[in-house]
């Protein structure tokens, strides 16, 4: 089975299976369904996101990291000129 095929598959798990419901935690971005995770919920979603974020390469997080001060730089040039 292709990686396409098994996404495709993946997606089309309802919620009401427990491989959906796991799938449905880890996409889970509304603000107010987050706040009404029990603690099981909580756990399977910060274990994955904690996974995924160390599979970021470090030169990405670097880049990253230098965007972000950058931004922050060019936001203090801008006080400066008001």
């Amino acid at each position: 089975m292709s990686w396409r095929e098994f996404s495709y598959l993946i997606n089309g798990l309802s919620g009401e299976t427990p491989l959906g419901r796991i799938v449905s935690i880890r996409a889970e971005k509304d603000p107010d369904k987050l706040k009404e995770f029990t603690a099981e919920e909580k756990k399977i979603r910060s274990d994955y996101l904690r996974k995924k974020a160390k599979q970021i390469p470090a030169k990405k997080a670097e880049e990253a990291y230098e965007q972000i001060r950058q931004a922050f730089i060019a936001m203090g040039k801008k006080d400066e000129k008001a």
